[in-house]
């Protein structure tokens, strides 16, 4: 029995005590949620945990720069933001809405510029179905993950499965069960742990692919969300309290980690990944840039047979850059490739006249991503400092 396992022995002897306890004394969770949600005690400790979630803002290592402090306090404000939209606003899971948490002005966890994320509240013991349209996107992907954003914690795959292993209409027209059970046809599995749906669509050129259209349902049939309850209101806001506190302690502390090999690409260990809740068919090298005024980072990899690849640049709260405005990301697609066909890829304050230039956009430093994706082999991408007025005559 692993770890996880014990831990969530662990908390459902704790609920079937605590709801011992309660009817003892003539209570029950709805009747508990509603004193504490009347009384302003839900809303005091929402409040009281977005005040403690301001740690991660002076965590050991964290720069002081004035830039990196206000974006940790935006980064803080974005995370509250998408918190209660996800467990407030979106959290009935019985009348699930798939939606963008992370975007353009909501990041976490070195989002990828490349993708298009989508993500529905959901429960393992119901069963959905998502209909849609596949649209030309370059990837498209359907996972179920134990737990939620809101719980802290791992957050392992429970069932995952790509657009080219669905059965889709000449249309473009889909459909797709998610389910703990499983169903002829196009099924996503789940487990009973299951609370989250995650669909990850990723671009090759953004200017000219169409993401997917889709929605979630009840396989029953959609219904219309019941009145609001005290219970949803509590627990509701306790995730979202939860998340801006648990995502931002956790990603200062792969920050710190991160810096302690600055400048280098070393693979991120796979198992960590998948249980934060990582893609499955990517290998992820995730690490840290610093850079003095006159240098720049020069990065050269082989290409393996992949079907994706692609290198970020972003801030120290591990949020990518602005890639609305900005060059701070390239993919397989996007690159100039070098005759023999590696690509080599350069982070400088300034353009050093050659190809696949990522822009700092005004940091002096931040942390950095390279992944492969469903890839044949892994090349280790390699790294050197050297003088940007160098990169041009460089070999």
């Amino acid at each position: 029995m692993n770890g996880r396992t014990l831990a969530t022995g662990a908390l459902g002897g704790f609920k079937k005590a605590r709801l011992t306890w309660l009817r003892l004394r003539g209570q029950t969770p709805e009747s508990v949620a509603e004193q504490r949600v009347v009384s302003g005690t839900s809303w005091d400790e929402f409040c009281d945990t977005l005040k403690a979630a301001g740690a991660a803002i002076v965590f050991p290592g964290t720069p002081a720069d004035p830039l990196t402090q206000a974006e940790g306090y935006r980064y803080l404000s974005r995370l509250t933001r998408a918190g209660l939209e996800a467990f407030v606003e979106y959290g009935d899971v019985r009348a699930p809405v798939l939606r963008r948490m992370v975007h353009e002005t909501a990041k976490m966890g070195s989002d990828n510029p490349d993708n298009y994320y989508m993500n529905a509240s959901i429960d393992g013991g119901l069963e959905y179905l998502i209909t849609g349209t596949r649209g030309t996107v370059d990837y498209l992907g359907f996972g179920t993950q134990a737990g939620d954003y809101g719980q802290g914690g791992q957050m392992p795959t429970t069932g995952y499965v790509e657009a080219t292993e669905l059965e889709i209409g000449d249309d473009g027209r889909f459909e797709l069960v998610v389910s703990a059970r499983e169903h002829p046809g196009n099924w996503l599995p789940m487990t009973p742990e299951t609370g989250l749906l995650i669909v990850r669509q990723t671009f090759a050129d953004r200017t000219t692919e169409v993401p997917a259209e889709l929605s979630i349902e009840l396989l029953d049939g959609a219904q219309a969300p019941a009145p609001l309850t005290c219970t949803q209101v509590d627990a509701g806001l306790g995730k979202a309290s939860l998340l801006v506190a648990g995502a931002s302690m956790l990603f200062a502390k792969w920050a710190k980690e991160f810096a302690g090999h600055a400048n280098e690409l070393p693979m991120f260990d796979p198992d960590r990944s998948l249980k934060a809740g990582g893609d499955p068919n990517i290998v992820y090298y995730h690490s840290y840039w610093r850079l003095a005024p006159d240098e720049a980072l020069v990065i050269d990899a082989q290409v393996p047979d992949c079907e994706g690849w692609n290198f970020q640049l972003d801030n120290h709260w591990l949020e990518s850059l602005d890639y609305r405005y900005h060059r701070i990301h390239v993919n397989k697609h996007t690159a100039e490739y070098r005759a023999d066909g590696s690509v080599r890829i350069v982070v400088a304050h300034t353009d050093p006249g050659v190809p696949n230039w990522i822009e700092t956009t005004g940091h002096e430093c931040g942390a950095m991503s390279f992944r492969w994706i469903k890839a044949a082999s892994h090349p280790q991408p390699r790294t050197r400092v050297v003088p940007v007025a160098d990169v041009p005559g460089l070999p």
